[in-house]
């Protein structure tokens, strides 16, 4: 049961990443940790999130926008080791509880309609606030997918810019992530079997994104958001 999980869980968050550009690591996550102690489904996600990212990066390297990539990756130079002390010293649970609330209340105020102006400050922000999550919990995605989508940005860009980050912050991540934490063989192991899987959704994803419009775009990604939130805070409590 836990290699069909597997599969599965790994099919479908690449075809998300692929088509939305933030899919990965926002429902591979959770889910991994289910599987793999929390070290290793961090690490896994990390490693394929940053072969997915490499792969597309030649094909949308026209949708990025090279000012905010910029700013996202300078903002994160602070965020990545507050995010490496808080999986040291945070309990797990804790962490996931937090950050539960944060998305849940931020997606709500995203559908009714709160709407947010993108400044330099703002972008400087939410790359520190992705850097801290990519090096606690392997999920750089929610800051900045709050972030886009209250500022209405177009789905070529978001895509674009946030694959284009990943690229940075997921390489840096894992690096952090080795040196502090450690790694072992089940978490190679498994990104290994994984490749297949991960290039299934990459081509799937492709087909996928040429077919959301983007008011389709905006719904799928409060789905996603919500669903986020409300798995991380179910498990959190213990209910899982």
């Amino acid at each position: 049961m836990e290699i069909i999980a597997f599969i599965i869980i790994i099919l479908i968050a690449s075809v998300l990443q692929t088509s939305t550009g933030f899919g990965f690591s926002i429902l591979a996550t959770p889910f991994l940790l289910l599987i793999f102690e929390p070290i290793e489904a961090i690490q896994i996600n990390l490693i394929l999130s940053l072969i997915i990212s490499s792969a597309l990066i030649m094909k949308i390297r026209k949708d990025i926008d090279f000012g905010i990539l910029r700013r996202f990756v300078i903002g994160s130079v602070t965020g990545l080791p507050i995010g490496i002390m808080i999986f040291l010293l945070v309990d797990i649970n804790r962490l996931k509880l937090g950050v539960s609330l944060i998305i849940l209340v931020l997606t709500i105020m995203l559908i009714l309609k709160f709407r947010i102006n993108q400044n330099k400050k703002r972008d400087l922000i939410v790359g520190g606030l992705s850097g801290s999550f990519t090096t606690s919990i392997g999920m750089p995605g929610p800051p900045l997918l709050l972030y886009f989508s209250g500022t209405d940005t177009q789905k070529e860009k978001l895509r674009g810019t946030t694959l284009a980050f990943y690229l940075f912050i997921y390489f840096v991540s894992l690096i952090i992530q080795v040196i502090f934490a450690g790694t072992n063989k089940t978490i190679w192991l498994s990104s290994l079997w994984a490749l297949p899987l991960v290039f299934i959704g990459l081509y799937l994803g492709q087909l996928l994104f040429k077919r959301i419009n983007q008011n389709g775009f905006r719904i799928f990604t409060y789905i996603i958001l919500l669903f986020t939130g409300i798995y991380l805070l179910i498990e959190s409590l213990g209910l899982l």
